[in-house]
């Protein structure tokens, strides 16, 4: 299995009932292989993966690694629609990234290389990152609110010149940890 690949299971029902669909790669409408928008559980055989409650890869992103999920609430979801997924494209196990309070790689700068529960503890004066540099293997998991909650955002290798790179409707991060991708 290469290293951007994966293996997850949808399942209409909660606790693995219903009608599924096994997914390895990217898919970018649920609908097109005959399934619904509706997932209450999910199994990750493989891999780590992103999924999105909107077809073609929009709307409000999902982290799940290896591992079962037996109801929608236990990702975090409030409501039961997803649309699309695609593996995290891992590359190693090296993490380090820059985070920027300005637009463009601008204004003050925090290193990290391992999970920060609260960013502002590493030295950031503000709530908000506006670009990102993401260095090494590893992909990242950002979350609006400390210790890992609300709205979270996956980045990987690259360089994110502004939130809406990553999807975000605003700029709060208040933390960050790397996704854990266990085969």
């Amino acid at each position: 299995m290469s290293q951007y690949s994966g293996k997850i299971v949808l399942y209409e029902g909660k606790c693995f009932t219903g009608r599924k669909l096994e997914i390895r790669g990217d898919c970018d409408n649920f609908q097109d292989r005959g399934f619904m928008s509706r997932v209450n559980s999910v199994r990750v055989e493989s891999g780590a993966f992103i999924c999105y409650d909107h077809p073609d890869f929009k709307g409000q992103q999902y982290i799940l690694e290896h591992g079962e999920y037996p109801e929608y609430q236990s990702w975090n979801a409030h409501n039961d629609h997803m649309g699309s997924c695609r593996p995290i494209r891992m590359h190693g196990e090296h993490y380090r990234m820059e985070l920027f309070d300005g637009d463009n790689f601008t204004g003050q700068c925090v290193e990290v290389c391992e999970d920060c529960p609260f960013l502002q503890a590493r030295g950031l004066t503000k709530d908000r990152i506006n670009s990102i540099k993401v260095y090494g293997d590893g992909a990242w998991v950002l979350y609006e609110e400390p210790n890992y909650r609300g709205r979270m955002y996956i980045v990987e290798r690259g360089n994110y010149c502004s939130h809406s790179e990553w999807q975000a409707e605003n700029p709060n991060i208040q933390s960050v940890r790397r996704v854990a991708n266990y085969f």
